[in-house]
């Protein structure tokens, strides 16, 4: 009997096509899990030899005597195993060591961050500055470009939850790591840098809107991966009066739709008003079960923070940001929000305070 040769037109039939697809699967999440083993295995390895000579430089205590440790042990590593192991390596992986003593933290870390990541992580001096870019970077995934466009940003003093005590931001990074659940302290930014847009001096709010869906994938990488877009001029209907709202997103992660409306001058608090009633609309309309109440942002080229005070806007859903379209020099930036976060957390004392008196 001759043998069967299948032809063109069979191979690439459905069931071929899918047979293929799954076998392509297959190997794309195998070569995941190895790179995933191998990367756990290499920062772990790391992290063993950090502690192992930091264990040694606190048995002899002198600074002089850990200096000449590293310095040998680098040299005589290096002609073994190459410059993965030089003198400046060996330091990172003792500060590494210092900075995270558990193993069983370092070894969940080992499976979601690479060592390029750890590095970056560990020059950063503040420990809640620490805490939430590891996170971060763990939940949604951040590339080593990303985290560092995030830190250069300066995303931990843009979020929400910066402006709180140092006792809460600790509590809500410590629920953060137990849940995995982004809340909106996490999520809201303010400033939001738009400066990807290419926008000139003069614009409308129809050309921001434009330029935002233009660049909706780094609009969405500035407001956090989880946030899906869902309309543009959402049409809001009652009776007698149709209403649209400027961009409507749904973010996974809390599980709720997020309504921004842009504003081209300052923030005004009839604004909060407008907001409010979108956000009615959606909750009667549009979220489905299982979800959370819908939140608002309104992002807007200047804003009064009295003004924003004074709404009380942290028991209605909604934030309001201010929208940057050109980055500012990083000195001019942070001093301006080590400044609202001092003020911020001057006001959280000032409460307190009134509270205990009361």
């Amino acid at each position: 009997m001759p043998q069967e040769i299948l032809s063109l037109t069979t191979l690439e039939s459905l069931q071929h096509k899918k047979l293929l697809n799954d076998i392509v699967q297959l190997i794309h999440h195998g070569q995941q899990r190895v790179a995933t083993e191998v990367n756990s295995t290499i920062v772990l390895l790391y992290w063993s030899i950090g502690k192992r000579i930091n264990d040694e430089l606190l048995e002899e205590k002198r600074g002089e005597y850990g200096d000449k440790v590293i310095e040998s042990v680098a040299q005589q590593l290096s002609i073994e195993f190459g410059k993965g192991y030089s003198r400046s390596a060996l330091f990172r992986m003792v500060r590494f060591a210092k900075l995270y003593p558990d193993s069983e933290i370092v070894a969940t870390v080992s499976r979601q961050l690479s060592w390029s990541h750890i590095i970056i992580l560990c020059q950063i001096e503040d420990e809640l500055q620490r805490d939430f870019y590891m996170q971060m970077s763990c939940v949604e995934r951040w590339s080593v470009r990303v985290l560092r466009q995030k830190l250069d940003s300066m995303l931990f003093e843009r979020t929400a939850i910066s402006a709180q005590p140092k006792k809460v931001i600790a509590h809500e990074l410590e629920k953060f790591k137990q849940t995995q659940q982004l809340t909106p302290q996490l999520v809201f930014r303010d400033p939001c840098i738009l400066d990807f847009m290419g926008l000139g001096t003069k614009y409308s709010e129809f050309d921001l809107e434009s330029a935002i869906l233009d660049h909706i994938t780094e609009f969405i990488q500035e407001l956090g991966t989880d946030f899906c877009f869902l309309a543009r001029q959402k049409r809001m209907a009652t009776k007698n009066k149709d209403r649209y709202l400027d961009l409507l997103f749904f973010h996974r992660g809390m599980r709720r739709l997020v309504a921004i409306e842009l504003k081209m001058g300052d923030f005004e608090p009839e604004h909060k008003g407008q907001m409010e009633w979108y956000l009615r609309w959606l909750d009667k309309n549009e979220r489905k079960e299982g979800e959370e109440k819908p939140i608002g942002i309104i992002l807007c080229a200047n804003k009064d923070q009295e003004d924003v005070e004074y709404l009380e806007l942290d028991q209605t859903g909604i934030h309001v940001a201010q929208y940057l379209t050109e980055l500012p020099p990083k000195q001019l930036l942070e001093e301006k929000l080590h400044a609202a976060i001092a003020y911020a957390r001057q006001q959280h004392e000032f409460l307190s305070l009134d509270l205990d008196k009361s």
